[in-house]
């Protein structure tokens, strides 16, 4: 009996296949009959759970318990916006929806090649999560503060703006605070993960620090379209200053998602190369449930970055807070839509992709040098109540190191009214999509209720790691 005998038998390749072996040889070994082979691995992969206690069919019938269940034959179905897209990234996306527990699918059109899903994928699963399909910087997100300064101030005041930055946040990898910011999320259960519990020191050292890669804290013009209402607060039509950030759960995120990425890979090693990456725990499993209550309290944390930066921002300034509205990506949410004509309730990882349930409000940035957008969702069904989070890069950070020069880049920043602080070549606005052209693209995901035009930009120096 070969290998060929056991696929045809229904056991799966890899340890599963290799106990099968151990199982026949010491079968035969022990006098057994060899006509009875086929009935005894027929009856051993039917019901393995009765052959546990076994002395001799026991580790068969364990490793067929623990074996992944075999990726799909042909993919579940998804829906793409955008014309164009990445092969790779396309490829990315069809793989994850070859996953035995995935159950749905959508790629935004601001999608390019990550890490196991691609950025813009947004994949739902049954009582399943998939760490790298939430992402390495958890909890990412955006938030927008609509402050009651003279428009002028971005002008005649572009010193004590940038001071304001950078005296109330930090950027770079490893970036903290000498003297610790406070925050009740610090209060919460960190023991929730031995990650989180290690981790706790670093992550409050951290607290409202931006990080590295495309994360940013930048002063713009809001225009609101028409009235916008978030949090019980109204801001009338009109053209504001305003303050954008983009950031997310730093160095202890990425810890969390190393963790228990690892673990998810342990536990399948059999899957298919082009699967490893899309490694997932369960969620009946206690490892699946360590890694929910972490990136929980991820989200918690990044929340309080956000929060922390642009309270103190304000204060510095002495300005009041008109309009505050955020939405996170690189999360993954239990949420109910119909699966083949049924409702039910799935796990829906969104890797820059950003929630756009009907109503629900968003901002989808553009670049340092072009506009982004504040959005209402219109809950649509085939994108999984799902839209982009941002433009999308149109190439990797190297070939944009070596495509473009600063003197080109500060005069295309000259021509738009922007001054930058800081930031790396990687970052230039080249290196990403029209986000017009992207918001065209998803015309059907939401409607367009304000646009931010960047004045004053800072992001981490260049030759950072990005956490991003």
């Amino acid at each position: 009996m070969n290998q060929k005998d056991f696929i045809r038998f229904g056991v799966p390749l890899g340890e599963a296949t290799r106990r099968a072996t151990d199982f026949v040889s010491k079968f035969i070994l022990g006098g057994g009959d060899k006509s009875r082979l086929h009935e005894e691995v027929t009856a051993i992969v039917a019901n393995p759970s009765g052959f546990v206690n076994d002395r001799l069919r026991g580790e068969f019938a364990r490793a067929l318990l623990k074996a992944p269940p075999p990726p799909r034959a042909e993919a579940v179905k998804y829906r793409q916006w955008g014309d164009g897209l990445e092969h790779e990234a396309v490829m990315q996306m069809e793989k994850a929806c070859l996953l035995p527990v995935s159950v749905a699918g959508a790629l935004m059109p601001d999608a390019h090649v990550g890490y196991g899903l691609p950025i813009g994928g947004v994949l739902a699963t049954d009582n399943a999560v998939v760490p790298y399909a939430v992402g390495v910087d958890i909890a990412c997100r955006m938030k927008m503060t609509v402050l009651d300064l003279p428009i002028r101030d971005l002008e005649q005041k572009r010193d004590r703006l940038t001071r304001a930055i950078e005296a109330e946040t930090r950027f770079g990898v490893g970036a903290t605070f000498k003297h610790q910011r406070e925050h009740h999320v610090m209060d919460a259960d960190w023991s929730v993960s031995p990650i989180t519990k290690r981790n706790r020191d670093r992550a409050w050292s951290q607290l409202g620090t931006s990080g590295s890669g495309n994360h940013f804290v930048e002063f713009g013009l809001f225009t609101a379209h028409g009235p916008i209402t978030s949090a019980d607060r109204e801001l009338p039509p009109g053209t504001y200053v305003a303050l954008l950030s983009h950031s997310g759960s730093r160095g202890t995120g990425a810890a969390v998602c190393d963790h228990y990425s690892k673990l998810a890979f342990s536990q399948f090693p059999d899957l298919p190369s082009e699967l490893k990456r899309l490694a997932w725990l369960s969620l009946d499993s206690h490892e699946g449930q360590e890694y929910w209550e972490a990136m929980q309290l991820m989200g918690r944390y990044a929340a309080a970055n956000h929060a922390l930066i642009h309270q103190h921002i304000a204060a510095n300034l002495n300005a009041q807070v008109l309009l505050d509205l955020e939405n996170h990506h690189n999360f993954a949410w239990k949420e109910r839509h119909v699966v083949d004509g049924v409702e039910r309730e799935v796990i829906v990882h969104r890797k820059g992709a950003t929630p756009a349930e009907k109503g629900m409000l968003g901002i989808i940035p553009g670049s340092m040098a072009s506009p982004g957008f504040v959005v209402s969702g219109k809950g649509n069904a085939e994108s999984l109540n799902s839209a982009s989070h941002g433009a999308g890069r149109t190439m990797s950070r190297k070939a944009a190191n070596e495509k473009f020069n600063w003197k080109d880049v500060n005069r295309l920043l000259r021509d738009r009214g922007v001054t930058l602080i800081s930031a790396g070549l990687d970052e230039v606005p080249m290196a990403y999509k029209n986000i017009r052209e992207v918001m065209a693209a998803q015309s059907d995901l939401v409607t367009v209720l304000g646009q931010f035009d960047p004045k004053l930009v800072k992001m981490a120096p260049g030759g950072e790691r990005p956490e991003d």
